[in-house]
């Protein structure tokens, strides 16, 4: 879609502050992972306030605009996921330093949300209507245990229809082109426990369970193709009652990785091999799964590595930084695996994501704003 360059740029200048101001407003929506609904809601009535005929609330808490896709079965979907990693209902405080904006969650993702936003205000107000159909999305569920819920609705939802997606997230100092999968369970031990002097000697569920890991932190992965990066690990343990208890259950997160299907399948029968040898000596062990996300498969390389050299030149044109080109576990990782090309980057510059110490350079939401304008009218 060619649109006068005068016209995108007089745009940027004339919503900056109006950016800023948007993105304040976002960051104080809380958004926990399962609970982003309030921050869904308002951006439906931000775009439709701004000229967008419908904007859906899926039942996945995505808000879902659809721009010429009725019909399409070619459609370009645009995401930047409305959760963030921090547990707070309550409304976070926004501070400005240095030219810098800090607050948790700001960069990750409510800075590519609002720029997603602000683009998207553009199209509608030029009354574009992409040839082949666009669905912008607000969605959920992407960090930690959200099991990336709502670009899993998206694609149900669109089914054969999408020929790409690209999801802002992150800074625009890294490319992700390659989808990380992981498998997250919760291990519990359980036992009869016990007095720890009368009845010294009875299985204890700690002690089980600390083997397990031992026997887990043995593995050495070796599946899949050369160079594939297969990881392990245990996030948190838990359990017994007092000091002088023979702990009754015990409990741990454990978690693998790979960025190949190859490594996750080689640690799922790895792991549960693991598991089942506890279950022979007659030890209780329990296996709930908490969240699945799967590697690329099945993906017309051609079609992936062109939309990745296209943004890589994108990024690479207006950032003049350095640019990271790797895998990770993000929204793609949905539509890779099912064939579908898919790349994430970012419309800011920032760091300390995941921490409470978040920032953005204020600055570069004009440069975001210039990219995420750039990619949507690309695609229109």
């Amino acid at each position: 879609m060619c649109i006068d360059e005068m016209i995108k740029e007089s745009y940027i200048q004339k919503h900056l502050k109006e950016l800023e101001t948007l993105l304040e407003e976002l960051c104080r929506i809380p958004a926990p992972s399962g609970r982003e609904r309030d921050r869904a809601s308002f951006c439906k009535t931000w775009l439709e306030s701004h000229g967008a005929g419908e904007v859906r609330l899926d039942g996945a808490d995505n808000a879902v605009l659809e721009l010429n896709a009725a019909g399409q079965d070619r459609l370009t979907v645009f995401t930047a996921h409305t959760d963030t990693v921090f547990p707070d209902t309550e409304s976070m405080a926004v501070r400005r330093e240095g030219g810098r904006m800090l607050c948790p969650g700001v960069g990750d993702d409510t800075a590519n949300l609002a720029v997603l936003l602000m683009a998207t205000r553009f199209l509608l107000e030029q009354g574009i209507s992409p040839k082949h159909g666009l669905v912008i999305a607000a969605n959920s569920g992407e960090e930690g245990l959200g099991n990336l819920r709502g670009c899993r609705q998206l694609m149900a939802d669109y089914r054969g229809r999408v020929a790409r997606l690209i999801s802002f997230d992150g800074y625009y100092s890294r490319l992700w082109n390659k989808a990380v999968g992981s498998a997250r369970y919760r291990v519990t031990v359980r036992t009869q426990g016990g007095h720890s002097f009368r009845d010294f000697g009875k299985p204890n569920a700690i002690a089980l369970l600390s083997e397990i890991i031992s026997a887990l932190y043995a593995i050495r992965p070796v599946w899949g193709p050369a160079g594939t990066v297969t990881t392990y690990n245990v996030g948190t343990i838990q359990g017994g009652t007092s000091v002088n208890t023979v702990a009754q259950e015990a409990s741990m997160l454990w978690e693998y990785r790979s960025d190949e299907a190859a490594g996750l399948r080689g640690m799922e029968e790895t792991f549960f091999a693991v598991v089942e040898s506890f279950r022979a000596r007659g030890v209780e062990v329990e296996v709930t799964p908490l969240g699945i996300r799967p590697c690329g498969e099945g993906v017309d390389m051609a079609a992936q590595k062109e939309l990745s050299d296209w943004s890589e030149a994108l990024l690479r044109k207006h950032t003049g930084g350095d640019l990271i080109v790797e895998p990770a576990s993000t929204d793609c990782n949905i539509p890779l695996s099912l064939g579908i090309p898919a790349v994430s980057f970012g419309l800011c510059c920032g760091g300390g994501a995941h921490t409470r110490e978040e920032w953005i350079e204020t600055a570069s939401l004009e440069t975001g704003l210039r990219i995420a304008l750039k990619t949507l009218l690309h695609f229109a």
